[in-house]
């Protein structure tokens, strides 16, 4: 079978973006400038950057939903794309999850989470062996730590882990991402989901809590390569650290490709989603059988367009204004 297409399983939430004037003390009152209303977490970003490349590529979505408003959000997003929203179940058990994000224009954002069905996202709800047989050549799962009962480690594994194992068995390549969170146990479940993964996206923040290893922030390579080092070890067939100062590619075969990709403060409008448009790019060169190299490149493109917009999605262009009209290899 020629595969074709990424199935995206995971997180579905629908973010509710406020960028406010000023981060308040406790009990003041700030305004709010602007809202607007998107769907966000690991799969809905990666699914949407990819459909906004516009390359026709097939998608899947999975996951769990409510039946409410932010459902219909979510659904509405889905069909949108072009996407196969077949196997994206949902439950009358809880709402929908769904994030008040609080951006500071030029500075930080703030995420108020409410998990809904997220934390009731089990592995008989995500439908790998239908969408391997469907055809799709990458499975991404997004975001580890944000899984709820999917990262709870018993006996050295967990069901995100089972759930990779799945996919990588029926022939597909696996991929996750993880999220920003001080939550007990992140070491463990990333690292038993390590050896069931092809490539691992994560920030620098990320790297540190999942190794325990100091990462003295966006520009420090050799934390961030040291951490890296340590998730290949620990399985993990390719590890990707992106930040806002670079994009690290280290690869089974223990070669390191980096990238100096700073963005201007004066071009980020919201950060929000930001690392999963890099997530994206990396896994259309992934799908596309290219390099590490031209991986990066993408992914940095990606990112610096989903910074300009307000919703994590929302200013990605297609693939021929992202690439520049140029091919891969084209600085």
């Amino acid at each position: 079978m020629t595969r074709r297409g990424v199935a995206c399983a995971g997180n579905w939430i629908v973010d509710i973006v406020h960028t406010v004037e000023a981060w308040p003390a406790k009990s003041d009152l700030v305004r709010i400038l602007d809202e607007v209303e998107g769907t966000g977490g690991g799969a809905a970003n990666v699914m949407l950057s990819l459909a906004a490349f516009g390359a026709g590529m097939p998608l899947w979505a999975i996951g769990l939903v409510g039946m409410d408003r932010h459902a219909a959000t979510v659904r509405w997003a889905v069909k949108g794309a072009g996407a196969d929203g077949a196997h994206l179940a949902e439950t009358d058990r809880a709402p929908t999850a769904h994030t008040h994000v609080m951006n500071l224009a030029g500075d930080s954002r703030t995420f108020f989470y409410h998990p809904g069905t997220n934390d009731l996202l089990d592995e008989g709800d995500i439908a790998v062996e239908a969408v391997a047989a469907a055809g799709a050549r990458v499975f991404y799962l997004g975001y580890l730590n944000l899984l709820g009962r999917l990262d709870v480690v018993a006996g050295g594994s967990c069901g995100a882990a089972r759930v990779l194992a799945r996919a990588r068995a029926a022939g597909m390549v696996t991929v996750a991402d993880l999220v920003s969170t001080d939550r007990d146990g992140f070491a463990d479940t990333v690292a038993a989901a390590l050896p069931h993964l092809d490539v691992l996206f994560l920030n620098e923040g990320e790297a540190a809590r999942a190794t325990g290893l100091p990462v003295a922030g966006a520009g420090d390579l050799a934390g961030i390569t040291a951490a890296a080092e340590r998730l290949r070890a620990g399985g993990a067939g390719a590890v990707v650290v992106h930040t806002p100062a670079l994009g690290l590619w280290l690869s089974g075969d223990g070669a390191v490709v980096v990238r100096p990709d700073p963005v201007a403060a004066a071009d980020v409008v919201s950060p929000v989603g930001a690392g999963d448009a890099f997530a994206a790019g990396c896994i259309y060169g992934l799908h596309e059988g290219w390099g590490p190299e031209d991986c990066l490149r993408l992914g940095h493109r990606a990112a610096a367009w989903s910074l300009r917009g307000a919703t994590a999605t929302g200013a990605i262009p297609s693939l021929p204004v992202l690439m520049g009209h140029s091919s891969p290899g084209t600085p």
